[in-house]
């Protein structure tokens, strides 16, 4: 099973594809992560509602992105997992609508996971 995951729970926009037909370190075909931390510098902390625009702007690239790294194309995947919990409500939000969308667009699983457990 090839899951494509998705992690946007405060201020960084986290994508992966796992393949659990492969074993050990090969099983992590291809992850990215984009960080925010140069947009909430000047504010001295994360801004939820920058953080959950910025996850809107990054996260389909990042999905393309790691999914041309491993090889893959929407098609190949077979589930998708998100970050349900905990975090920023908006951000996780973001993460869960698209990974909800893809999953019944492409007809696969959608599962939330808690992201610290």
């Amino acid at each position: 099973m090839r899951v494509l995951g998705i992690e946007s729970s405060c201020d960084e926009t986290g994508v992966a594809v796992y393949d659990t037909a492969l074993a050990g370190p090969d099983a992590l075909r291809a992850h990215a992560v984009y960080s925010q931390i140069a947009l909430h510098a000047e504010y001295g902390g994360v801004v939820p509602e920058l953080a959950s625009r910025d996850h809107v702007r990054k996260l389909l690239p990042l999905i393309r992105q790691t999914l041309a790294e491993a090889g893959m194309g929407v098609a190949d995947i077979d589930g998708v997992a998100y970050t349900a919990g905990p975090g920023l409500v908006g951000a996780l939000l973001v993460g869960a609508g698209v990974a909800r969308s893809l999953a019944w667009a492409l007809e696969v699983p959608a599962v939330g996971v808690h992201h610290m457990e």
